[in-house]
This record gives structure tokens, sequence and C-alpha cells, in this order.
């Protein structure tokens, strides 16, 4: 894993350094720098495969250079066909059969590829910056473009002065807990979007976007439900297996969840015995998976290692984490992902990892909720708007409340983007969905309500929620992580799937976990699943009111703009006297004071 950078303006090298210095956490190893042609291209390594110096970078192919961040984990199969057809490497790494793919096949170069990236190619005789990002956006690639003039970085902070703050990506922050793609939280910033490649034509002056990768209408499996195990079951080992290739020691995350078992289940039997894993334990008994994951490594028969922490340990981090993600990122189990990564960089410098498998396979609980309200949209609209006024639902609590929210969305598509967007924008005082558009197709791929449910997943909280928080958690401490069930194949393979053979009666992952239960007995692992989450609600009322306080004072809460200020005073007042729990908004709210504080002078 590494970052990386380049711009046509002018800067020198001293210059240069100064915002590679802003990413060097993402690539501790080397620090390369090539400037030619009116371009400066900036590298930071981790150094994963071939560790050779030949292989730093910016790498210069004949007329291309190029900076890569990423794996190509098929990369000895495309060597393998670039050879056959009379090339010769000098390295053994991915990054130079990026540059002579490209060479050869130019943008018909991407699809071909399997990996995590995000990569720019400098061609010198078009006079063109070509750029990709991965189909999942596991890889973040930011750009700036004004008239020719750009810059691009695997992170916003070198691309952040003299910007301008982007007030629609404020409200949608305050929505959802993060900014998505293809918005940055500055509008003269831009994120590529997943499955995409970009061409700079500098000469010109032009810049042109090209979709290379897209969900497809879902055309469901005739497999029977054994096929369908064992083909899934082969495809998630070959997915581990193309992950373990490292020239530096790896290992893989194991907490408590069906997900990191099977994969570390899989990494270790692939390594006959040897696989190295790591969980993190925490003190409060309400939030702890290790005893269930000590448990899994004796079965599996991993060499294990367990970190306990306290909550000054989280709390220890929280510096860290509001300086780490470089835009408002309101996802708190950052936090103790953080606190992961440092604990097993001092061991392994490549982790497995069991992220992607909850969307694909149906794992979250609002899977679960989306399957039990279904029924309630079978009911006319105007029929259930008049059951809302008439029955008095508050006698129900919170459920009641639940269920009047429930009967006032038009549609089930329209009540599935509201689990995306905190359930009518609680924290703003319009209810402004336009942006949502950008992930309407979800709407349309499918019949089945909890496949459009989980294409929403993987479009807009896969990319801009859980890959942002393991990127940026672990490029802070310079480790790799790498997710088999973010493998495209497996992804295509799962939405073709009947939804009875993932969810069935209640049973959520159903085929992962039959998977499973080839390594580990179900009786073990069907226990509810904690998730890596924080006493948040808890720290809030204690360690953390002072400061919260603090940031959340009147001038400014009356200076963002669309903010319910008097919704959040109320939030904050229930929240302390213990009369809710209103944390996630609040949270929200101090992530992005905390953001502004930490950032300021880059705007001023």
């Amino acid at each position: 894993m590494c970052g990386i950078y380049l711009t046509n303006i002018p800067i020198g090298k001293g210059k240069l350094e100064e915002k590679l210095e802003g990413i060097a956490n993402r690539g501790p190893d080397f620090t390369g720098t090539l400037q030619q042609d009116n371009l400066s291209l900036g590298h930071t390594r981790l150094s994963i495969l071939d560790l050779d110096s030949r292989s730093n970078q910016p790498m210069i192919h004949e007329d291309y250079v190029l900076v890569f961040n990423g794996e190509i984990y098929n990369y000895k199969t495309i060597r393998k066909e670039l050879q056959e057809l009379g090339e010769t490497f000098s390295t053994l790494g991915d990054s130079e059969v990026l540059l002579i793919g490209y060479k050869h096949w130019g943008k018909a170069l991407v699809p071909k590829l399997n990996g995590m990236f995000a990569f720019s190619i400098y061609d010198k005789k078009k006079k063109e910056v070509f750029s990709a990002r991965d189909r999942l956006g596991v890889k973040p690639l930011y750009y700036s473009w004004n008239n020719g003039v750009f810059e691009i970085c695997s992170q916003i902070k070198p691309l952040a002065a003299n910007k301008t703050i982007d007030q629609e990506a404020i409200e949608i922050f305050l929505q959802t807990g993060y900014v998505p793609s293809p918005w940055s939280i500055y509008r003269e910033i831009r994120k590529l979007k997943p499955g995409f490649i970009m061409t700079m034509k500098l000469d010109s002056q032009e810049i042109d976007f090209e979709q290379y990768w897209e969900l497809k209408p879902v055309v469901q499996s005739k497999l029977s439900y054994e096929e369908a195990k064992e083909k899934l079951h082969k495809l998630l080992k070959d997915a581990v297996k193309i992950r373990l290739q490292s020239d530096v020691p790896y290992g893989s995350f194991l907490s408590g969840g069906i997900d990191s078992a099977l994969i570390s289940a899989i990494a270790n039997k692939l390594e006959n015995g040897n696989l190295k894993t790591f969980t993190i334990g925490f003190d409060n008994p309400e939030y702890d998976e290790s005893n269930l994951a000590k448990t899994f490594s004796k079965i599996i028969g991993s060499s294990h290692q367990e970190t306990v922490c306290s909550a000054k340990d989280l709390i220890n981090l929280f510096p860290i984490y509001f300086e780490t993600y470089g835009e408002p990122f309101a996802d708190s189990s950052a936090i103790p992902s953080l606190l992961l990564n440092k604990t097993t960089k001092s061991k392994v410098t490549v982790a497995l990892s069991g992220d992607g498998g909850d969307e694909s396979f149906l794992g979250y609980n609002h899977f679960e909720w989306a399957n039990k309200v279904k029924l309630f949209f079978k009911i006319p609209y105007l029929v259930r708007k008049i059951l809302g006024i008439l029955v008095p639902f508050q006698w129900m609590g919170k459920r009641g409340q639940g269920i009047h929210n429930i009967l006032n969305y038009k549609t089930f598509d329209s009540f599935i983007e509201g689990i995306f967007t905190g359930f009518g924008s609680l924290l703003l005082k319009t209810k402004k969905l336009n942006w949502l558009k950008e992930f309407e197709l979800f709407k349309i791929l499918s019949n089945q309500p909890l496949q459009r449910a989980a294409d929403l997943n993987i479009k807009l909280w896969l990319e801009n929620d859980s890959n942002v928080k393991v990127d940026r958690s672990s490029m802070a401490y310079g480790v790799e992580v790498r997710s088999p069930f973010l493998d495209y194949r497996v992804i295509e393979f799962a939405r073709t799937l009947p939804i009875s053979y993932r969810f069935n009666n209640g049973k959520r992952k159903r085929i992962l976990r039959d998977i499973l239960n080839d390594y580990i007995p179900e009786t073990v692992f069907d226990v509810p699943k904690k998730g890596f989450a924080i006493p948040l609600a808890q720290w809030m009322r204690n360690e953390l009111k002072e400061d919260i306080l603090y940031h959340l004072n009147d001038e400014f809460l009356d200076g963002i703009r669309g903010l319910n200020v008097k919704k959040v005073k109320n939030f904050l007042q229930l929240h302390f006297s213990e009369k809710g729990d209103y944390s996630t908004y609040i949270w929200r709210v101090y992530v992005l004071s905390k953001w502004f504080e930490n950032n300021r002078s880059t705007n001023e």
C-alpha cells in the first residue's frame, strides 16, 4: 500500500516533498519524486511485493511513468500473458505489470485487474494522465481540475490549501456520517468514483471519465443450494489465496464474527496451520468478543495474539482519529480499528479481514428490519397515511414511533434510503435528499427488496464508510488490509444467489454460516454479534461531556448552514439527562466541530 501525488502546478522539489510528508504514513519505506515535462510526481512506498529498490516509484517504462497505490492480486496471470506477447520484466512485483499492461492495452487493461487500486500513468507522447480506481472503491483517489491545471493525491490534505468548504457536502455528512463520492468536503476537490477511469488531456485541457464496471441487473442463478455453497466456497478459497501473496509477514484479523472467522479459517488451512491471527479485547464485557475469537483460533489452529484495551486506550486515540481522516468522518468504530492496526503492526505488515461480508450476504441488522417491514408497503400509501393519523401509536413507545415513521414512507425504496440517511435528516431544517439521485441505480437492478437494500449498501455505505474506515485506520500505521469478500467475483456471484440462500427464516448470512460450519461447529459461532463498537453514549455523558459542550457552543452551531440548532440542543439535553440515546447525532456534529478546529488554517 502506498500514497501517490502528481500535479502540473509549478512547484519546487521542496514543496513536492512537503506534499508527500502529508501522506508519509501510507508509505513509510521509501519516498520517491520525479519532475519532468512540467509535471511533479511523488510516491510514498509501503513495500509488500519485490522489496528491492528496483520496484520503487515513480516507475518509468519507455514513455510511461507510474504512481500506484494498492495491490493487483492477479498480476502473475497478467504478467504471463504479457510475456507471451514478447515482453520482459526487470522486477518481480505488480507495478511494472501495470505499466507494461497499459502500454499494450491502454484503458482495456483496467477490467483485467483483480485488486484494490488507485493509480495514475503519465503518457509522455500523448501528454495525458490516465487514472483508474478499483471497482469497490477500496483505495481512494482525490483530484482537482481547473482548466487543465490539476492535482491528484491518495488523501485530501495535500490538496486542501485555500479551498472552499462545500456546504452541500456538510449537509450530506450530517445525514450520513461521511462525505460520499464524488463529493469531498471542498468544492474544488472531488473523488474519482469506484469503477471509473479518468483521462486528463493536458494539451487540449480536457478531462474525460468512463465507467468500466458497475453492478448489473440481477439474473438469478439456477444452482441448487449445495451447488451454490460449493461454488462460493471455491471462490472464497481463491480470493483468500491470491491475497496471501506477500514478501513481508502477514496475518488475519479475527473477531467473534462469522466473516473474519471464515476468512481466517480458510487462510490458516491454506497456510498449513501457520497463520497468525489478531484480535482486540475490551475491558467492558458488553463490547468484548475476545474470548470467542480465542475459541475460534483454537479450533482452526492459528497462532493467536490478543490485546486487551481499556476505555483510556481508546480515548487516547481520539486526536489521531480526528487527524487521520482528512474529511469529517463519524463512524466511531474507526477508533478501535486504529488500535487494532497499531497493535498488529509490530507483528505483521499485511492482514486479511472479513470486511464486505455483511453487504453481499445480508448480515446487517437493517436487512432484518427491511425484511420485517416490507409487508407494510403492500398496504396502499393513502391507507397507511390515514392509519398514521388515526391510530395512537405513541402508547407503543419507540416501537410505535418506528411503525409511524414506516407508514409515512411512500415506497420501500424510500424507507431503505432513510436507513442510510438518518431517517429524515434529523439534524437538518429541511429533508433534502437530491444528492441520492447519484445512487438511484439500486432501484432498478432487482425486483427483490432485500437485494435493492444490499445494492445501496454496496454503492453508498461500503465505499464511503467501511472502506474509508479500513483504509485510513490501517494506513495510519503502515498496515495493508486485504478483504477477500471485496473480490469483485464474490460480489457479483453473491448477487445472483436467491435471497433464501443468504437470508432464510430470519437467519442472516445463511450460506456463509453453512460454509463456516465445515471449519467451526455452528454451536460455537451461533451467538449474537456484538460488533466492533465503543461505549460512545456512556463516554459522552462522562469523559467527553466537557469537550462536547465546549465545541458545540452557540457560535459554532449557528454557523452551520441548514443545521437545526434547536433540535441539536434538545438532543444534548435529553442525552445528558439519560432520557434517550442520541449519541449518533451528537457525535456527527461534534466530529464536524473537531474537523473545523483541525483544518481551520487550511482555508484561511
